[in-house]
């Protein structure tokens, strides 16, 4: 099959060739008729697959975010996720969904840490390869990103990360090559950043011994490798290094440049063939290589697909079920929980993520729901009739002000609210013009062809004596005019670098007061934008129009949530992040919760004794009370099915099963790697191996909860355990994921209830003098047993738990002497097992 997919390649002309090797738009690769290559279609993914928008309105599932996924350790559960996204990927004429995200969650101020599934190596490359089977079974290609070391958002498209050997070999790479050797992802994603690993450094597309040596060389990928999206900068550099196809197209740098590249000597013409014979490979597993046709012939028929139903009952209970078992109950003093409905007649369900739940992180991840159901939804839904529920918001979580009240601003010329947007050319001539009922001109581009500048103007209203507060955020070349005087402008128009770095969705904002007395107050605005070219992203304009009115204060609205939990037999106070913290295209400034949120908590709990807590983020925040309130929750970015999957934790309909897959702080300062700031465009791992859970060991420092630590409903004594296999010595050359010794490990369920069980082992290298973690995980399995019960509990551990990667001889050496593997319920909860006979 390969010699003729060759020899067809090999009778194409070289233009012919290269222009394959960029996006025909910003979702769809070229076809060519005479190889037989239809289309091959990629989405975003990977807390669901967004589709490539060409649907308006179209909507999907929208799965608990990866961190969510990551805190289930199951790679049962990941799976089957993988295969929800495969269907969903066949509904909407998908072929390649860009997940799984498989960075390690090195400091937890990071951006994109709940896109990412753990701190660990070793459980994001069991989890992520679990994923990529699920997608792939169902011939959907999975692709794996962003190799490597992009684990912050800071200068992203710029900076270096600077990484020893074998940091990278251990740690950061770790996970790539594990999904390699068990799941063979077909698409492997080139981060924007680069590396400097000691012996190269240069950004990740142009980085040959990555690329070409390891991912193609030593570990035989035969897959395609896929530029970030405006992520290739160069030519020949790009193109010599292992980079098969550059995202989006049509434009970008190869195209001409390279055929030009390839004539003058500087880019072999079987490096060409070589990336069309990739794409070849990968458009025959996703069902896109047919015979070749010729033009005018009538295309050959693809294979056939079978298109899903619409998205049902059976795909939503999935998603409620992956997000109540990847709740985490961290703390659960007196058996609060599971709440007694029969027992109840009134809970105050209070909390500014209450009142509106974070879902999902932002940025590319962004998935419109198909629907979504909030905490007071499904809590409403499962309360029995007698008891009442009350929801009180306790103050803003929130920095900027909401989006505007369409009915406060009225078109100029015209009867209808809204504001009005009109079309000019480069010579001001009108193109036309448009009324939107909306505040929010995010990276809006339904604009007609030649236009230059899009000028929106609207009247304000503003009625409500006191003070209101007005907040503009515009990108690129702009300015913002209120009754004709000049408040906000703008001249950094970046071009692509506005998408890349999300300023596009979250610009700086200016805010303006405006004081109002007894008669309304009328203000006419004026928002002239300039249009962004944003290469394969289209042409666009950002403006946003926000209004906060006067109300009551954060202490007026807390006192009144307090006043509702001490008339309640029950308080859940749910609070966390939102879009304008977790997001691609920023890191986080701290861990720290919005002030009036930890009073918000600290006030309720001290008023009402029966109090549970839930923390609706995807990364770790600080939780200053947590040993002050007696349940305490981590509900993650739960997904369309949030509020359900609340309620079934709350009520004891479902176990809270989850596990942290990263590290919760006490405190900032104990953080291993408080932020990732490059300094003269470097990334310093100076951690070394010692990412997460390792550092705090190292430090010896005490989190507050440490990694792999989740409570469940019931209690477990771990009675013994026995080498069903063990390993005198571990061959040098062993590869990734290769088995090496199991254990058996006999537990009983001493608590009341049915339990689910995450069996941990780690691994204490010897003291040989070589840097070394105190423990690593080496293995991990899931059981469930009923109450009372005992199961046996089989956990394998790989060979390269003993291996150590050879600076000198650059290559895996297997550690000797004698290793300690320790068997718990987390990193610090190790507990001593007898063993058998």
């Amino acid at each position: 099959m390969t010699d003729r997919w060759a020899a067809l390649v090999a009778a194409l002309d070289l233009e012919s060739k290269v222009r394959l090797l960029t996006g025909a738009s910003l979702w769809a690769l070229p076809a060519e008729p005479r190889l037989g290559l239809h289309p091959v279609v990629a989405s975003d993914g990977p807390q669901g697959v967004r589709g490539t928008g060409e649907v308006p309105g179209q909507t999907g599932l929208l799965a608990p975010a990866p961190s969510a996924v990551g805190a289930t350790w199951d790679p049962a559960v990941a799976e089957r996720l993988g295969r929800l996204f495969a269907a969903e990927a066949h509904r909407k004429g998908v072929d390649v969904v860009l997940a799984p995200a498989v960075n390690l969650q090195r400091t937890p101020v990071a951006g994109r840490h709940f896109e990412y599934l753990s701190e660990d190596p070793l459980l994001t490359g069991t989890l992520g390869a679990a994923l990529v089977r699920g997608l792939q079974e169902a011939g959907v290609a999975a692709c794996l990103k962003h190799f490597v070391a992009n684990d912050s958002e800071t200068g992203r498209t710029r900076y270096r990360a600077r990484i020893d050997a074998r940091t990278l070999r251990e740690v950061y790479l770790a996970p790539f090559e594990q999904i390699l050797a068990q799941a063979g992802p077909w698409s492997v994603m080139g981060a924007y950043s680069g590396v400097d690993d000691g012996i190269e450094s240069a950004p990740m597309l142009e980085h040959r011994r990555l690329l070409r040596d390891v991912l193609k060389g030593e570990w035989s990928y035969d897959g395609v490798v896929i530029s970030d999206w405006a992520a290739t900068r160069s030519t020949a550099a790009s193109a010599n290094a292992g980079l098969d196809l550059v995202m989006p197209g049509p434009d970008g740098p190869w195209g001409a440049r390279l055929v030009d590249a390839v004539r003058r000597g500087e880019v072999d013409e079987a490096v060409v063939d070589d990336k069309v014979l990739r794409l070849m490979r990968l458009a025959a597993r996703v069902g896109r290589l047919t015979r070749p046709w010729a033009p005018g012939e009538e295309r050959p028929p693809l294979p056939g697909r079978p298109v899903p139903p619409p998205p049902g009952e059976e795909d939503f209970a999935v998603l409620r079920d992956t997000a109540a078992r990847a709740t985490v109950l961290l703390r659960n003093e007196g058996g609060l929980l599971p709440l007694d409905a029969r027992r109840l007649t009134s809970v105050a369900l209070i909390g500014p993520n209450a009142v509106q739940p974070y879902l999902q992180g932002g940025g590319s991840a962004y998935v419109p729901a198909v629907r979504t159901v909030t905490f007071e939804e499904g809590l409403r839904a499962a309360l029995p009739g007698h008891v009442g529920l009350t929801v009180h918001r306790g103050g803003s979580s929130r920095r900027r002000a909401p989006f505007i009240d369409p009915s406060r601003t009225s078109s100029p010329d015209l009867a209808a609210a809204g504001v009005r947007a009109e079309y000019l050319d480069a010579a001001g001539v009108p193109l036309g013009t448009e009324v939107r009922r909306t505040g929010d001109w995010g990276g809006f581009g339904s604009f007609p062809p030649g236009t230059h500048r899009v000028v929106l103007r609207t009247r304000i209203t503003l009625a409500e004596p006191g003070t209101h507060l007005l907040e503009f955020g515009c990108s690129g070349r702009f300015r913002v005019e209120l009754d004709g005087e000049t408040v906000h402008s703008g001249q950094h128009d970046r071009g692509v670098e506005l998408i890349l770095e999300s300023s596009h969705s979250h610009p700086e904002t200016h805010r303006h007061p405006v004081s109002v007395g007894t008669e309304p107050r009328h203000l006419d605005l004026t928002m002239d934008l300039c249009v962004v070219d944003a290469d394969g992203y289209g042409r666009f304009v950002t403006a946003q129009l926000r209004h906060l009115p006067p109300g009551p204060s954060a202490a007026e609205e807390i006192t009144e949530a307090v006043a509702a939990a001490r008339r309640a037999d029950v308080a859940v106070v749910v609070v966390g992040t939102n879009e304008e913290t977790e997001s691609e295209g920023w890191d986080r400034p701290d861990l720290r919760l919005t002030p009036q949120q930890d009073e918000l908590v600290r006030a309720v709990a001290a008023a009402q004794p029966r109090t549970v807590v839930v923390v609706n983020a995807g990364a770790p925040v600080l939780l200053p009370w947590a040993a002050e309130v007696p349940s305490l929750l981590w509900a993650w970015l739960p997904g369309q099915e949030a509020g359900h999957a609340l309620a079934d934790v709350l009520l004891g309909r479902a176990e809270p099963a989850g596990r942290l897959p990263w590290t919760l702080p006490a405190r900032a300062e104990d953080v291993p790697v408080p932020d990732a700031v490059p300094v003269d465009g470097i990334v310093d791992y100076t951690d070394g191996l010692h990412i997460g859970y390792r550092g705090h060991d190292r430090a010896g420092t005490t989190p507050a909860f440490p990694f792999g630590h989740g409570l469940g409903w019931t209690r477990w004594s771990y009675d013994r355990a026995e080498a069903l296999r063990t390993l005198v010595r571990a061959d040098d050359a062993s590869p990734a994921g290769a088995d090496g010794p199991a254990l058996a490990v006999t537990l009983t369920n001493t608590g009341p209830r049915a339990g689910r069980e995450v069996v941990q082992v780690y691994a204490e290298a010897p003291d040989d003098g070589i840097d070394r973690p105190v423990r690593a995980l080496a293995g991990f399995t899931c059981v469930s047993v009923p109450a009372g019960g005992t199961a046996t509990a089989a956990v394998t551990v790989p060979l390269r738990a003993f291996q150590v990667w050879d600076e000198q001889t650059a290559g895996w050496r297997a550690r000797t002497g004698r290793h300690r593997l320790r068997i718990g319920r987390s990193s610090r909860d190790l507990r001593p097992t007898p063993r058998a006979g």
